[in-house]
């Protein structure tokens, strides 16, 4: 009977070149990136709750717009809007140098300071929702441990977008097609809508999030791009 399975060594030669380009970014310095992602995340849940449970001044509710009764609540944006985790840990684990690895981390932690900077001294909340939360249980969980602070702007969608320009640029860098960054970028916006559909942010929360992501992402990167000894990600 004949063998109908493919070889790794009989993989098209792009497809090859991708996969061990992946590998081998990804076994670059991995204990450090694995014990410094996990120590950020841990550091940052403690800054974060700490802010929402100990606002400076009392908590202005965030305005509705024309935006917001465009997106209805959905039980699917639960799994996009965790995967934001997944997501935002992907460039530095796909990086090959040190510099731009110590640029990305510093980058992010600024990102995350100026967010909960904003969040204490301004405290946000999006407005109540008036929805059975026992009807989405994946979606109640987060409302019990989350707060409806620190919403402006979205630290969720900041540090998306903020992952997506790194993640384009190392995608290039590695000479993947243009379909890549759209999937990138695809993935970054269903996050900016899962923030939305969880009624987790309202949308004025998510425009403030994606232009300071923006802004951190691109100023980052530009710095990132110097400091590269191969002049690329």
């Amino acid at each position: 009977m004949p063998n109908h399975s493919i070889a790794p060594t009989m993989l098209p030669p792009a497809r090859s070149h991708w996969i061990r380009q992946i590998a081998a970014r990804m076994a670059y310095q991995m204990p450090l990136k694995a014990v410094g992602t996990a120590a950020f995340m841990l550091l940052f849940f403690w800054a974060y709750f700490g802010v929402l449970r100990n606002p400076l001044f009392p908590v202005t509710e965030m305005p509705l717009i024309f935006i917001d009764a465009w997106i209805p609540v959905s039980g699917l944006a639960f799994p996009v809007y965790a995967s934001l985790w997944v997501y935002a840990s992907l460039p530095a684990a796909l990086l090959r140098e040190i510099q731009p690895l110590v640029h990305f981390g510093i980058w992010m932690a600024a990102l995350c300071l100026f967010c909960l900077g904003i969040f204490w001294l301004f405290p946000t909340g999006v407005p109540p929702a008036g929805i059975d939360w026992s009807l989405y249980p994946e979606m109640a969980m987060i409302k019990d441990v989350d707060a409806s602070g620190n919403a402006c702007p979205s630290l969720h969608v900041a540090s998306a977008v903020f992952a997506a320009i790194w993640l384009a640029r190392i995608a290039r860098a590695m000479g993947g097609r243009r379909w890549v960054s759209g999937l990138i970028w695809l993935h970054c916006l269903a996050i900016l809508w899962s923030t939305m559909a969880t009624r987790q942010h309202v949308a004025l929360d998510v425009l403030a999030g994606a232009l300071t992501g923006a802004v951190f992402g691109l100023l980052s990167l530009r710095q990132a791009l110097r400091s590269a000894s191969a002049g690329d990600l």
